[in-house]
């Protein structure tokens, strides 16, 4: 029987991880299936240029995967039993159990609304699809002079405010902080990010945590209310709540605790990718979660899993950061370049030239996704028969 391995989550660590599955393992040896709730890939990290009604290129997940190997299973995971090592899904046809021999784990996170009072009643989303093209009937309907209250002063929400800045300078945009103002970038990126947002006209208010969401207005720790007739809320994310019902060793926040190999520390059948893990990276610091830590997890997570079904070796590249790539519009970016552990350094790029940097990032990253099976050497392996029996052993024992 092939060893069964089942990858939850086609967003960007999960599409990567499969398609690198099949690229690494003979297909009559294992059985890859891949389980996502919608039948399209989803280009997170434009989000905010869907949510101004920019339309963003289909991406069907059944022609992703045609002639991979990959089975593409279009259900919504209800839950896991890592004693039993099953998956309930459901789908059009009814409730249904999935049986795995690895199971790869990558259902991401949604947004956060920290237990801010009027936040899931009032305020708009862009972690998701659906939260975007929500965003994106109101804003449609705003009249001119109106004000759009971005909440969040993090990549995504320098990245919303811009964007919605630049495609309708007509309304009033502001962007709360709870701190100052890209704070965390080198001098030379917060100058530029000034520069930008000053361009645009959007009002920024530093140091201010949003205590409150109301419909046309936000509150502040300070006391203050911010008129808003749209609240946009980009504070961070929150995972996915099936691993904390599992008996996986998770964080206080529902990530599974990973070792350098994404595989739990507690369960050494499951692996950990994208946001859903809590995996650490150069100097001892957990990886952020992003496009940029999910990508290299699923590449180690599969090059992982492959050698150890195959008996190669270990991967142990370093997970690191290059850079943090914001872009501000269409026309305007922001480049900053960091250390290994996502600290900035003095270097940054700026201009027009960092909007099309991050513009090539982006579609690099899709191409990936589209493209599964390309882009690396053809290196399938046969899954030893030591491990073969393994996996068959612990059927029998289910």
């Amino acid at each position: 029987m092939p060893h069964r391995i089942i990858v939850l989550g086609a967003g960007y660590a999960g599409a990567i991880a499969a398609g690198r599955l099949a690229k690494r393992l003979r297909p009559e040896d294992v059985a890859i299936t891949l389980v996502n709730a919608e039948p399209d890939f989803v280009e997170r990290v434009r989000m905010h240029q869907l949510a101004v009604g920019q339309d963003l290129k289909p991406r069907p997940l059944t022609e992703m995967f045609a002639s991979t190997g990959v089975e593409l299973r279009l259900a919504k995971v209800t839950g896991v039993d890592v004693d039993r090592k099953t998956v309930a899904v459901i789908d059009a046809n009814g409730a249904e159990e999935l049986t795995y021999d690895t199971l790869v784990y990558a259902l991401g996170s949604g947004w956060n609304a920290q237990g801010i009072p009027g936040t899931a009643g009032h305020a708009y989303e862009i972690a998701s699809r659906p939260g975007a093209l929500r965003l994106r009937e109101r804003l449609a309907r705003l009249d001119a002079g109106q004000t759009v209250v971005v909440v969040g002063g993090g990549l995504t929400g320098l990245e919303a405010a811009a964007e919605i800045a630049e495609a309708r300078p007509d309304l009033d945009v502001a962007l709360a902080a709870r701190g100052g103002l890209g704070d965390w970038l080198s001098p030379k990126g917060r100058e530029h990010l000034r520069e930008v947002f000053g361009r645009l006209g959007i009002t920024v208010h530093e140091h201010a945590a949003v205590t409150g969401v109301e419909a046309d207005r936000v509150a502040t720790a300070g006391g203050n209310a911010i008129p808003a007739a749209v609240t946009v809320w980009t504070t961070g994310f929150a995972v996915h709540p099936i691993a904390k019902a599992t008996a996986l060793e998770v964080t206080g926040t529902g990530q599974i605790v990973v070792d350098g190999t994404m595989r739990s520390v507690s369960r050494p059948d499951v692996y950990a990718i994208g946001d859903a893990a809590f995996a650490m990276g150069r100097g001892g610091r957990p990886l952020r979660m992003s496009c940029a830590s999910g990508t290299p997890m699923a590449w180690q997570a599969a090059d992982a899993i492959a050698a150890r079904l195959t008996g190669g070796k270990l991967p142990n590249a370093p997970l690191r950061y290059f850079n943090q790539c914001i872009s501000l519009g269409r026309k305007e970016g922001l480049i900053q370049y960091v250390t290994a552990d996502d600290r900035a350094v003095p270097a940054a790029l700026t201009g027009r030239l960092a909007a099309v940097y991050k513009e090539l990032v982006c579609k690099g990253a899709a191409w990936s996704v589209a493209n599964p099976t390309l882009g690396l050497p053809a290196r399938r392996r046969r899954v030893t028969q030591e491990r073969a029996a393994a996996g068959s052993a612990v059927k029998a024992q289910a």
